[in-house]
């Protein structure tokens, strides 16, 4: 599809997605939760070899976190971020509902928070971040990420959500115009594996990265002092969901918006399917 037969095809999509009954929405939502989770894992995995640092490994890092999206897309899944765009450029031409928008938002936004920390103690009570008496690699890195994410400044944080969530809706605005999976993979790849190396913040991803390092924290806080230079105090205070809402889930959730609603879907809304006021006006003369 062309760029403006893109543009008709999200607007079709942000009005079913709003329209959407409940238990559907929510459900997907989960699912799209451990879709994302399942590439955060999987990319922490890969950042806890010796690889890591490196640039091949940022990009690996990056590369295989892609998994994520393509399962939200082409299995069939509710995301957060992607709706941002999709409900927003619907409801701006006028086919979706604000009221449908927000439900869609806050309805997928707790949805993918559900499912992606159902994840975590899946992935949790498998052992691959260690034991008690020993943090492996895979809990270590997991841990590195999380307070890194946390230590970010509020406004560091929204900006690099503006930027996460701007190349994760140009991925799935891309991925409309492919018409067979392999098109549709290599649409996500790029710009999924462009911001996780870039660093930037998924509010999504986030729900699964941080939540991980806060588990692995109060499962075995004494281990967690010692490997980060910290008391068993300021484990618990630091890696705790309060802080995670405030610190990072907040910013990164307001900034993803902003790149995804207004930067994608605002943006391409104007370019492709505002009708500009002589047309308009002609519009109405025809009819009359």
């Amino acid at each position: 599809m062309s760029p403006a037969e893109i543009a008709v095809a999200a607007c079709n999509a942000g009005k079913v997605k709003a329209e959407m009954a409940f238990s559907k929405l929510f459900i997907l939502g989960i699912l799209a939760g451990v879709y994302i989770g399942f590439g955060a894992n999987l990319a922490t995995k890969i950042g806890s070899m010796e690889a890591a640092g490196t640039s091949g490994g940022q990009f690996l890092f990056g590369a295989t976190f892609s998994i994520g999206l393509m399962m939200v897309v082409i299995a069939g899944s509710e995301l957060f971020t992607g709706n941002n765009m999709a409900c927003f450029i619907s409801a701006m031409n006028g086919q979706a509902g604000w009221g449908g928008l927000l439900y869609n938002w806050v309805v997928v936004w707790t949805a993918n928070f559900v499912g992606s920390v159902l994840l975590v103690y899946i992935i949790f009570y498998g052992g691959f971040w260690g034991s008690e008496s020993g943090l492996a690699a895979h809990g270590i890195k997991a841990l590195g990420i999380a307070q890194a994410k946390m230590s970010l400044t509020w406004g560091a944080c929204f900006c690099r959500a503006i930027c996460c969530n701007w190349l994760v809706c140009l991925a799935v605005w891309m991925a409309f115009a492919a018409k067979d999976i392999v098109g549709k993979i290599f649409a996500i790849f790029f710009p999924i594996m462009g911001f996780v190396a870039s660093g930037f913040e998924h509010c999504v991803a986030n729900m699964f990265f941080i939540p991980m390092g806060i588990t692995i924290a109060n499962a075995a806080p004494e281990l967690v002092a010692t490997q980060f230079g910290m008391s068993v105090a300021e484990v618990t205070s630091f890696f705790s969901y309060g802080n995670f809402f405030t610190a990072n889930l907040i910013p990164a959730t307001l900034g993803n918006i902003v790149g995804g609603a207004l930067f994608v879907g605002g943006i391409y809304y104007f370019v492709y399917m505002k009708k500009s006021a002589p047309a308009a006006q002609a519009g109405k003369a025809v009819k009359g």
